[in-house]
């Protein structure tokens, strides 16, 4: 058996709308023994619009999202039969882990928008130390999701922003995977994924300067509200279809080689992986797209240089950590170009910087 082959749209239940977390005790009705997983700010975030005491236990992560703090956070709890996840993606993906661990369901409220941890049952795993370790996946997606977009506009504008680059980076990643496939080695999933990634690019394109000029103004909006949907929920339908052909590949794999210098340690995931897009651009000679994003990039204040995440040694030995993680043989950007080495990822990179 092999999960990461399986077709997994994502959540068991999807809801999304103003105020809906208000009626969160009727969603809890059905489960006897809840958990509370969440941060410092998350939580404060949410007691703040929820202004109501839970009377839970509650459990706070260590930053790391690192397999060890799930394993002891399973532990501290030792039974229940559902964990309600409040935070973002590093709790979220935490609770997914504690979950599994416990063999317990698990409710998600996102505090910020910036990825699609929310709605999938896929992980970013990271060692205790924060450098990226692994992608995982979980046997089960979350029970149920709750997307308060009225709670969500006081998502702090970088992270809307980097949700934004993370979300973009669904169509060119798709598109960078499968474009030498033949017609019929595109099964239909793979074809929805295709359609969803496609669809996914058009949208932020129309939508992301407006919604976040909607964010920063904390008012409500049909974009808002689509930009929302689209990085917490049709993201991670992307992956969900298409399966590995939807998911990780060369963007993804210049983050997680970024993740190896600590100067980017307090950088967004979202941004790093907007970087990676243009290196993955660079590489496929794709460069009239690069310049088509530019505008985007600069409107939105997504980055288009390594200075812009804090990276101001371009040489090829700083860059040494980066180039070598993301050529490796266990990383996604072989799924773009399986003889990638890490001169050429270095030479995209210094083209993207040249650019």
């Amino acid at each position: 058996m092999d999960i990461t082959t399986e077709v997994r749209p994502g959540a068991n239940r999807y809801v999304s709308g103003e105020g809906i977390l208000h009626d969160l005790t009727s969603y809890l009705d059905d489960f006897k023994k809840i958990a509370v997983i969440t941060g410092e700010k998350s939580f404060d975030a949410f007691q703040q619009y929820y202004q109501k005491k839970l009377s839970y236990p509650i459990y706070r992560y260590d930053g790391s999202s690192s397999h060890e703090n799930a394993v002891e956070l399973a532990n501290n709890i030792e039974q229940a039969d559902l964990i309600l996840a409040i935070g973002g993606g590093r709790v979220i993906d935490t609770s997914k882990m504690a979950a599994e661990e416990l063999n317990a369901e698990l409710l998600v409220i996102p505090t910020l928008i910036s990825n699609c941890a929310p709605f999938t049952p896929i992980v970013a795993v990271y060692h205790p130390d924060r450098t990226f370790k692994s992608i995982g996946y979980m046997k089960r997606a979350p029970f149920l999701t709750l997307v308060d977009s009225k709670f969500l506009l006081a998502t702090p504008t970088e992270y809307f922003v980097a949700g934004i680059g993370d979300t973009l980076a669904k169509w060119y990643e798709i598109e960078g995977i499968t474009r030498n496939l033949q017609d019929e080695q595109k099964s239909a999933y793979v074809r929805l994924g295709i359609a969803s990634a496609k669809a996914i690019q058009e949208l932020l394109i129309q939508d992301a300067i407006p919604a976040i000029e909607d964010l920063k103004q904390r008012r409500s909006s049909a974009a808002f509200t689509r930009v929302t949907d689209t990085i917490v929920g049709l993201a991670g339908e992307t992956g969900g279809f298409a399966a590995s052909f939807g998911r990780s590949a060369g963007a993804h794999a210049i983050h997680d080689g970024l993740s190896f210098l600590n100067s980017t340690h307090h950088q967004l995931h979202g941004k790093k992986v907007a970087y990676g897009i243009l290196v993955q651009l660079a590489h496929t000679k794709n460069l009239a797209e690069i310049q088509k994003l530019k505008s985007f990039y600069l409107a939105t204040g997504l980055p288009l240089k390594l200075k812009d995440l804090n990276v101001l040694d371009t040489s090829k030995e700083a860059l040494a950590p980066v180039i070598n993680h993301a050529a490796s043989s266990n990383e996604t950007f072989n799924l773009v170009d399986s003889a990638i080495t890490p001169d050429q990822i270095y030479q995209a990179i210094q083209l993207v910087e040249s650019l």
